[in-house]
């Protein structure tokens, strides 16, 4: 037994000493990096922000449903581009295992000229081998090519249906302020549709190739060896990929994860970017710092954990699929030359058989191949499923909003009456809206934010075109939540609303937004060139309107209508509010809501922008404080911040009741 036992000893050996050196350098890194408490705060946190709900991104039936909705885009019909391509891809992988198959013959037969010294053999092999080169070379770029170009097909098409529903009415706005399903929405529509499309293209090659490899090697292999030997080596391997699938399982959602991370470490250097001069002014910078590495380490922490489950899943992988799939293959080639009652093997000399062996051994290497990459397709469709998860959910809230539902942490169908001191029940959506031309009537409309906060239970007022009101008091008195509804951009909890159609009431806020382009697109915005043609509008009319708010002077200044600038940084607070003033005058609503924007400009100027306001017929909302601008409303709509609200006629002793 001691005689026995030592050289078994010795033999296994190395598979005790690799098997220990991957438990000891696991738990190294583990310690090392402290990866058990970090992932337990990671976890606690992805769960807090996510809600109790987790998504799943597994390899199963609802991967296969969500990726069957996401095909119908990439591939919407049966004749398409996109189909054309692929099938361009099936015929060069076909074309290719076909190159495969002769080059392992064309070598075989140039290894045997070798070894029976017949040079002219050799010579003659060489040069047929080196004419056809090209050919196959030709098969390998088109395939490459066709690949690039249907990832970029799928990206476009996918990208192009995303932002079609991102970009209809208000939903990029409801997204990120009434609906808290998705954070970082951009992460979504750049890196992990990219991610996504690069994945698909890759699963369908990776597929594909080793389906028409294993068709074909199995077709020759079966014919030379029998098909006994072949059916083996596919039985054991596909064994194997169906439990390495299982064993990769948690790709998918760690996937998922590192791209939540992803998008939050983004975000918070946006943030940065985008408040950089009130950041300076509070010299902020270290404490900007904190966030932004907190970010940072939490992304690191995951991603290490991602590193060493792959090095956990590679060691398995690369035994069971590569190694253990070579045994096998070894075996069954070996066992018809072992087989000496195979007269047909018996009968042929040293030189057959090698040549014999060399062709089968080679195909029979590139079938495990086939049969291991296919084994291996697994972990790209794991993976795969994380993406195909975040896309699907991007898609379903988009569906979602331009429906009307949202979904918020603070807002359900009893989250509003939590804060009511009635027993009136409201839920988004419940109110009706009625479309009609020059007049804005609220009745019994509650106003109430998206957390749940009614801040006005029934507001009722009426508004006709030429009535100007003046809206006041303090703040969070629901001022800014009577603009949002008006505008359609918050859902109505209850009640009737009647005003215009969008395009007839404008807004115009104390910090205007510049677009990119050109001056005369600051001033036309959002219109195009075009719209403003079609409106029979000429570059003369632009300048009336710069010249009504006295800022003329910068066409000049700026190089005229087509001078490009960061217009944000170029223009001053005071003058972006006159190029504003200016946009309302081009667009001519019968409404505008003007919330504090003219704050910035002096009195008289503003006198003046109000004045045209009036001779052009357009009806004002106003919130200001400043007391110049009593005479310029017929009407104040005064909230008290605690639910009550006065709307009346301003009167003679209008100045004592604003002062």
């Amino acid at each position: 037994m001691a005689v026995l036992s030592r050289p078994l000893l010795r033999e296994t050996t190395p598979a005790l000493a690799g098997i220990a050196a991957v438990l000891i350098i696991i738990q190294t890194y583990k310690r090392r990096h402290q990866l058990g408490r970090a992932k337990r705060a990671l976890t606690t946190s992805i769960k807090t922000k996510n809600g109790s709900k987790s998504n799943k991104a597994h390899v199963d039936l609802d991967f296969l449903k969500k990726l069957r909705r996401i095909l119908k885009i990439l591939v919407p019909r049966l004749f398409s581009a996109e189909v054309f391509y692929m099938v361009v891809i099936a015929v060069c992988l076909l074309c290719r295992t076909y190159a495969d198959v002769w080059m392992i013959m064309t070598s075989t037969g140039i290894e045997a000229a070798i070894i029976d010294r017949n040079p002219h053999l050799f010579k003659k092999s060489v040069l047929h081998y080196l004419c056809c080169m090209p050919l196959v070379s030709v098969v390998n770029a088109l395939l490459k090519f066709c690949l690039s170009e249907l990832k970029l097909r799928f990206r476009e098409k996918l990208t192009h249906h995303l932002y079609r529903q991102y970009l209809d009415g208000f939903t990029f706005y409801k997204m990120s302020n009434l609906d808290n399903r998705v954070a970082n929405a951009d992460q979504l529509l750049t890196q992990d549709v990219d991610r996504f499309c690069e994945g698909i293209v890759e699963l369908y090659s990776n597929l594909s190739k080793p389906i028409v490899d294993v068709a074909l090697y199995v077709w020759r292999l079966g014919g030379t060896l029998g098909y006994q030997a072949p059916s083996k080596l596919f039985t054991y391997l596909m064994i194997s990929g169906v439990f390495l699938t299982y064993l990769r399982r948690p790709i998918g959602k760690l996937t998922v994860v590192e791209q939540q991370l992803e998008g939050e470490f983004r975000y918070v250097n946006s943030r940065l970017i985008m408040n950089s001069e009130e950041i300076a002014f509070y010299q902020g910078n270290e404490r900007e710092k904190t966030s932004i590495m907190s970010s940072f380490n939490r992304m690191i922490t995951h991603l290490r954990s991602v590193i060493l489950f792959r090095f956990g899943i590679g060691f398995v992988d690369n035994i069971i699929a590569k190694y253990m799939a070579t045994v096998v293959g070894w075996y069954t080639v070996s066992s018809p030359f072992f087989n000496r009652r195979n007269t047909e093997m018996m009968s042929k000399s040293k030189n057959e058989l090698m040549q014999d062996y060399y062709n089968s051994g080679r195909m029979m290497f590139k079938l495990a191949e086939a049969l291991g990459r296919l084994a291996l397709a697994g972990r790209e469709m794991t993976r795969l499923s994380g993406f195909t998860t975040r896309v699907d959910q991007l898609m379903s809230v988009l569906k979602d909003l331009q429906e009307g539902r949202y979904e918020r942490t603070m807002v359900s169908d009893n989250s509003a009456t939590s804060s009511l001191t009635s027993s009136v029940k409201l839920t988004p959506g419940s109110g009706t809206m009625e479309i009609r031309d020059n007049i804005i009537k609220f009745e019994n409309v509650p106003l109430v934010t998206p957390n749940g906060d009614v801040l006005i239970e029934a507001l009722n007022i009426e508004v006709p075109s030429g009535r100007n009101v003046l809206i006041c008091g303090p703040n969070g008195c629901g001022k800014s939540s009577l603009f949002r509804i008006l505008g359609e951009l918050w859902p109505l909890f209850g009640g009737k609303l009647t005003k215009p159609a969008k395009g007839k009431l404008f807004y115009v806020p104390q910090r205007p937004y510049m677009t990119i382009g050109t001056l005369r697109d600051q001033v036309i915005y959002p219109d195009k060139p075009a719209d403003m043609r079609r409106r029979g509008i000429s570059d003369r009319d632009l300048i009336e309107y710069l010249e009504q708010v006295q800022l003329a002077y910068i066409l000049q200044r700026e190089g005229g209508w087509d001078s490009v600038q960061d217009w944000m940084d170029v223009l001053s607070g005071g003058e972006k509010q006159r190029i504003a003033m200016a946009r309302l005058f081009y667009h001519s609503p019968q409404f505008a809501i003007l919330d504090e924007c003219t704050s910035a400009v002096s009195v008289d100027v503003e006198g003046a922008m109000y004045n045209k306001c009036r001779e052009l017929g357009i009806t004002l909302f106003t919130v200001s404080h400043r007391k110049s601008l009593w005479e310029h409303h017929d009407y104040f709509l005064q909230m008290d911040g605690r639910g009550a609200y006065v709307y009346d006629k301003i009167d003679d002793n209008v100045q004592q009741f604003g002062s």
